[in-house]
């Protein structure tokens, strides 16, 4: 989709949504007429037609106040995308317990406090959807990405129980599994790494060949998926990964 256009006037709220993936998503919406509130730790300076909320979704309070807010300010809320998130690199034995419950706390159960929170209102809603960002680290194992990948298999089974929960009441609730080549929290994950050259290195090996994934990619899955061209479409998750999850290239013959 290269618009939000058949999203002309809805009330969104994208979380994570000061950068990244969360951003690119923002804009396209805007762009096609939607009313977009921003949340984020730091909403920075914002491009026009975007409307930015200070919230931590790691904080019960801040995020009620801020859904709260929203729905006054742009009369109600009608699509939700779960985008906020962090990152985390390397085995089980790299992380400590206040590693894990931190990461945990972001990237599961901050999609259950937005999601409870925006709840009330969505169900007031003539068209509600929730979009999830999750990731191929769901369905494919990546190495040094342990607490990452647990965090996003969540995210993955949140959604589908999710969709079953509130499928009788018309919201339609799904994800979208991106890969991480070109998301924000990869470039800190290569910035991050022992040797940058080799980390980036492989995380592009993971790309069909040529293939690369970009933020504006995968906002136009978010914005299809929550769209009335997925009007039929719940429960599922959507892979933008150029090929890593499903496809298997056969090897030139040397």
């Amino acid at each position: 989709m290269e618009s939000g256009n058949d999203l002309a006037g809805v009330s969104v709220v994208v979380t994570g949504g000061a950068s990244g993936i969360g951003l690119a998503t923002a804009q396209l919406l805007a762009r096609g007429g939607a009313q977009v509130a921003v949340f984020d730790r730091d909403v920075g300076v914002l491009p026009a037609g975007l409307y930015g909320v200070r919230c931590d979704v790691s904080n019960d309070a801040s995020v009620r106040r801020a859904i709260d807010g929203v729905a006054d300010r742009l009369d109600g809320v009608d699509v939700l995308v779960n985008n906020a998130g962090v990152g985390a690199a390397g085995t089980v034995e790299d992380n400590n317990d206040a590693e894990w419950h931190r990461v945990l706390d972001v990237n599961v159960v901050g999609i259950a406090r937005v999601t409870r929170a925006a709840l009330p209102h969505l169900r007031r809603s003539g068209r509600p959807a929730i979009v999830n960002v999750c990731s191929i680290a769901a369905t494919v194992g990546l190495p040094q990405s342990a607490l990452y990948s647990a965090s996003m298999g969540a995210v993955l089974a949140l959604t589908k129980a999710m969709a079953a929960d509130y499928l009788s009441e018309g919201i339609r609730v799904n994800c979208v599994n991106p890969a991480p080549v070109d998301a924000f929290w990869a470039h800190r994950q290569v910035d991050g790494a022992g040797d940058r050259d080799i980390e980036r290195t492989a995380l592009q090996a993971r790309q069909s060949p040529g293939v690369t994934v970009s933020a504006e990619q995968v906002a136009s899955a978010i914005v299809y998926l929550a769209s009335p061209a997925a009007a039929s479409v719940t429960g599922a998750a959507l892979a933008v990964d150029a090929g890593t999850h499903g496809v298997r290239l056969r090897a030139e013959a040397t």
